[in-house]
């Protein structure tokens, strides 16, 4: 890849202005293959390309003979990538061309921010909040008992207008913290832990620091480390789980009419000792879970599968995607889509959705995908495993054909090709 790679960074003197006519060009073409795209976030590995300063690219898409400035970003790494929109309509099957030329200034504007404050770190869109990590301890409400604090996790998870899509502490169940994913029932050598119902004084999860967070006018995100702490271990407090969090948010428009972000969260899992360690099946833990906030209930939000099922029949069953939606008071509807990658574990993803008569028939919301719900795993030390997921946030009311197009561009995302010159 290299060799060709570098074949391709040839000199031009053609398409671009006079300043940079001893620019390097990479000529690339984007295949929609066989979906429908719209504004859909794509990258391109700089394999064999020598980036000094990331700034000095500009990306231009070829349009009708000309040549049209993108805005793009680069993702440093030991390959690095390069990020861009495929903004727009894009038809299956079609085809778009783009040319990154170097040794040229570009001005950005960093669309989406990070921001560490004294207990939590921030993604923004512009000057909206989208959500917040938490970085520092959160305890309970006064006179509840201590062992239910915790820190790693996301509250709140906000939507373009404003609405709160996630709770914290509810009386009901103190251990459930917004967005998370601790596992239940863990085997580590003679003796199991719950590192879930905090309660059980077993085990705990704990925000450890902060990896990197990055800005930028494509995507904004961080990486966090998180650690699973056994209190029934040779000592008082051993780590068991070593955990990455790479949260980041996309400068994209997913919806036509309206307003919704994209924001992708991926969990890296490695054994802490020399031992191996064994997830149980059990219908809670791990993947991704969320408390919906406390206004939805079974009167008024619905959950919607990518295999049809609903709050009825959806528990223990799997999915691709998974659809919440309620009404807001004062606000109107909001939601959010949680879509599964076809490389995570039992994919298509068992999940628990609670059921409508939950919490003495109020049906408040709990959903999570479980990739352990029906058969357990088994984590080797010297391996890291992965589980990907992305969140569609939204206001209003999404059908069945949104979802399946932005899982297609999750799941199989436009190829980019690079052309021989």
């Amino acid at each position: 890849m290299n060799r060709i790679l570098l074949a391709c960074l040839v000199l031009v003197s053609y398409c671009f202005p006079a300043k940079s006519q001893k620019a390097e060009i990479l000529h690339l073409m984007v295949e929609s293959g066989n979906y429908q795209r719209i504004n859909t976030p794509v990258s391109f590995g700089l394999e064999g390309v020598l980036i000094s300063d990331t700034l000095s690219f500009l990306l231009f898409e070829k349009i009708n003979g000309k040549l049209i400035e993108k805005t793009f970003q680069i993702e440093p790494g030991y390959i690095p990538q390069l990020w861009w929109v495929l903004d727009g309509t894009t038809g299956l099957g079609k085809t778009r061309e783009y040319f990154l030329y170097k040794n040229m200034r570009q001005n950005i504007e960093n669309k989406i921010t990070t921001v560490v404050t004294h207990d939590a770190i921030v993604l923004k869109n512009g000057n909206s909040e989208i959500l917040h990590y938490q970085t520092a301890v959160l305890y309970p409400p006064a006179k509840v008992d201590t062992s239910y604090k915790r820190s790693g996790f996301i509250h709140p998870l906000m939507t373009p207008s404003g609405n709160i899509l996630t709770r914290v502490s509810p009386p009901d169940h103190y251990h459930h913290v917004g967005i998370w994913n601790p596992w239940t029932r863990v085997k580590i050598g003679n003796h199991v832990t719950d590192f879930w119902n905090l309660y059980e004084k077993q085990g705990t999860v704990r925000f450890a620091g902060i990896n990197s967070t990055v800005n930028g006018p494509v995507y904004g995100g961080f990486s966090v480390r998180q650690e699973h702490i056994d209190f029934q271990g040779k000592k008082p407090e051993e780590l068991a789980i070593n955990e990455v969090w790479d949260v980041r948010a996309w400068n994209v428009e997913p919806l036509t009419g309206l307003k919704a972000y994209l924001v992708d969260l991926t969990t890296f899992l490695s054994v802490a000792g020399d031992s191996t360690i064994v997830f149980e099946a059990y219908r809670y833990g791990g993947g991704i879970g969320i408390r919906a906030n406390e206004e939805w209930t079974k009167d008024n939000s619905t959950v919607l599968t990518s295999e049809g099922k609903t709050r009825l029949d959806a528990d223990g069953t799997r999915a691709r995607w998974t659809d919440l939606n309620g009404a807001f008071k004062n606000n109107g509807n909001s939601g959010i889509v949680f879509f599964s990658h076809p490389s995570n574990r039992e994919h298509p993803e068992p999940m628990r959705v609670w059921p409508i008569t939950e919490n003495r028939g109020r049906g408040d919301v709990y959903f999570e995908f479980c990739p352990i719900r029906h058969k357990e795993w088994v984590l080797n030390p010297g391996n890291v495993y992965r589980l990907k997921y992305r969140m569609l946030v939204y206001d209003g009311k999404i059908d069945k054909s949104i979802a399946d197009r932005i899982w297609n561009d999750f799941a199989y995302p436009p190829i980019v090709r690079l052309l021989n010159k």
